[in-house]
């Protein structure tokens, strides 16, 4: 979606949503990586959520002027889909999560 915006928005906006997105997982790989600590199990899975956060905020600023005829419900839903899970996971860990 990102490659379809003009020029000047595909290195701007463009470049901070491929950037956004793709730290998401990369947060939680990271924090379950280091899973034996909790705190910092929970420190990446908030910063997996602000991340979907930005990515979101992004999305509907893209929205909102690029794509007026076509917008980009399904996309934002599915991000806000993954900002649910994403929470709900991060209080599992918060009140289950043995360190």
């Amino acid at each position: 979606m990102t490659m379809a915006l003009p020029l000047y928005e595909l290195k701007e906006q463009g470049n901070q949503i491929r950037r956004s997105s793709k730290s998401i997982p990369s947060n939680i790989a990271e924090g379950y990586g280091r899973k034996r600590y909790k705190a910092d199990f929970i420190r990446y899975l908030v910063y997996a959520l602000a991340s979907c956060d930005e990515t979101s905020s992004h999305l509907q600023l893209i929205s909102v002027i690029h794509f007026q005829k076509e917008p980009l419900t399904e996309l934002l839903n599915e991000y806000d889909k993954l900002g649910r899970k994403i929470s709900t996971f991060l209080l599992y860990v918060k009140r289950n999560w043995k360190s």
